[in-house]
């Protein structure tokens, strides 16, 4: 197989992985104010019904959420300040929550917009088309390999002229390889039916540079 295949063959298995990699990125977007999360927990304030954010806490956390939310409903009752902050110490309550059912550390609610990428996920599920998402990691992913690709390759042509330019050579090496790994890690992962754990946070055992 040429190096040529080979880059492309790694690009394919890496795109295979990247759709189960990129829900896992949307953790942190589950802690701001225009994430999920907090949208869920204002259709639910509006409705009155709390059936729409019990999905996203585990159910030995429902009974606490199904109390706080019915005090909610009450202090709302007693005015525009009243009900702004009932509603924000509702929805730092639930996302904490969530995010401890995750494994995750609450580091309060955030007012920044979501990264891109991530938007682009949430208006994927709502138009029903992953294409946009799945052409923009495409890119992404393709430019990440080539790049640690040519840069490896252009040390390995001046490897053997000095002990110097051969660790060059390698640490860019390791880096190709370890990029690689943990891409191919994330194909070979959703594959066999995935899990919680993103990859992001689990460097490869196999491969010990």
């Amino acid at each position: 197989m040429g190096r040529a295949n080979a880059v492309r063959m790694v690009i394919l298995l890496a795109l295979a992985g990247s759709i189960w990699f990129l829900p896992q990125m949307a953790v942190a977007h589950c802690d701001t104010l225009d994430g999920p999360v907090v949208a869920d927990a204002r259709k639910a304030l509006d409705k009155g019904d709390v059936t729409p954010v019990l999905k996203w806490v585990r159910q030995d956390d429902e009974k606490e959420i199904r109390e706080l939310f019915t005090k909610t409903l009450v202090v709302r009752k007693k005015g525009k300040e009243a009900r702004e902050l009932a509603d924000l110490y509702f929805f730092e309550t639930l996302v904490r929550i969530h995010r401890a059912g995750e494994g995750a550390p609450y580091t309060g609610l955030k007012h920044e917009a979501a990264e891109p990428i991530i938007l682009a996920v949430d208006k994927a599920l709502d138009t029903g088309s992953a294409a946009h998402v799945v052409r923009h990691v495409s890119g992404t992913v393709a430019s990440g390999i080539q790049e640690r690709y040519d840069r490896t390759r252009e040390a390995l042509k001046h490897a053997q002229e000095s002990v110097e330019a051969g660790r060059k050579y390698v640490e860019a090496y390791v880096e190709l390889t370890h990029y690689v790994e943990r891409l191919f890690h994330d194909a070979s992962h959703s594959a066999h039916g995935g899990g919680k754990e993103s990859s992001s946070l689990k460097q490869p055992a196999a491969h010990g540079h």
